[in-house]
């Protein structure tokens, strides 16, 4: 299945603008308030967020972060842990160091306790002893149907690691680069869930940021190969984090494309038209989380595919 019911959702309590991350993520804009303030704002639109969620049948795990260790990112959990349907968990490694005190061990029992199934953990984080990064679904978009997985390349996605991971997990690796415009200079855009997102008859994608022509012509090869219909979107709805949705269940098995105020709002009324054709629209305001934090809705989702444990392991 390509997409799920169960979304894990951490509740900040540090968030704000993380230095150690603004280095390579160019969506990321200092605001002029306090800390304190950023992080109230981002916990009343995290709140909302998830009763939106929730509010349309979305089974939603919501975790608190902890006040120690200062982790500014947790409210973007996809990025170093992903839950697979084999009962596999995978562990990421994070480019910035403060980013590595986010992975909780907690967070598995939690996950054991609602009724899920953890088998095996697949590591990764040695990785970042030798400078390697592959932090999660944010450099990893997967068409579980298709068995592949498309990633762009940049400071945090290094290719030797992400084809381990196509190994690991039987995917076929659809590699490229996608660029945006930093001060004139064509530079990595972070993650490749910020200009792609994969739902189950559609992929929504700023073709202008692939720069080559043939690494542009070979991923749309893939997305029609296997049935996409390709939604473009532009430079300028990226920046408005359009490129940052995820496509999720909902009561009575009806589909959703979740994504910011932001981003349904950048979107013109042929793309809307597009997207409704497969499933409904949920949007809630994100604005300080976008703008501190330089991610949006897909970024906060780590989607659980985690089989649930039967009645006869739990009988007692």
């Amino acid at each position: 299945m390509q997409i799920t019911n169960t979304i894990l959702m951490i509740r900040p309590v540090n968030f704000r603008m993380n230095e150690q991350t603004a280095v390579n993520n160019y969506f990321q804009e200092q605001l002029s308030i306090q800390n304190v303030e950023i992080n109230k704002k981002a916990q009343m639109e995290f709140d909302a967020f998830v009763a939106v969620l929730r509010t349309h049948g979305v089974n939603v795990i919501v975790i608190d972060d902890t006040e120690e260790p200062n982790t500014p990112d947790s409210i973007f959990p996809n990025n170093w842990i992903s839950f697979h349907a084999n009962g596999t968990i995978a562990v990421y490694p994070m480019f910035a160091e403060n980013r590595r005190n986010e992975r909780r061990e907690d967070i598995f029992d939690v996950l054991e306790e609602a009724g899920f199934r953890i088998d095996t953990v697949v590591d990764y984080t040695a990785a970042e002893e030798e400078g390697y990064f592959l932090e999660g679904t944010g450099s990893i978009l997967k068409d579980r149907v298709h068995q592949k997985a498309y990633c762009a390349l940049s400071e945090r996605a290094h290719e030797e690691l992400f084809i381990e991971f196509c190994e690991d997990f039987d995917c076929f690796p659809v590699i490229f680069t996608a660029n945006q415009t930093v001060n004139s200079e064509r530079l990595p855009i972070y993650h490749t869930n910020v200009m792609m997102a994969m739902a189950e008859h559609f992929a929504i994608i700023n073709l202008d940021a692939i720069d080559n022509k043939k690494e542009r012509k070979e991923v749309m090869h893939h997305l029609k190969t296997d049935g996409k219909e390709i939604i473009p979107i532009t430079d300028e709805q990226m920046h408005q984090f359009a490129g940052n949705m995820l496509q999720v269940v909902g009561a009575d098995d009806e589909r959703f494309m979740v994504m910011s105020t932001a981003a349904y709002k950048s979107l013109r009324p042929d793309q809307v038209t597009a997207i409704e054709k497969h499933c409904s629209i949920i949007h809630s305001p994100l604005d300080t989380i976008e703008t501190c934090g330089g991610g949006s809705a897909r970024c906060m989702m780590a989607e659980v595919f985690l089989p649930l444990r039967s009645v006869l392991k739990t009988a007692k």
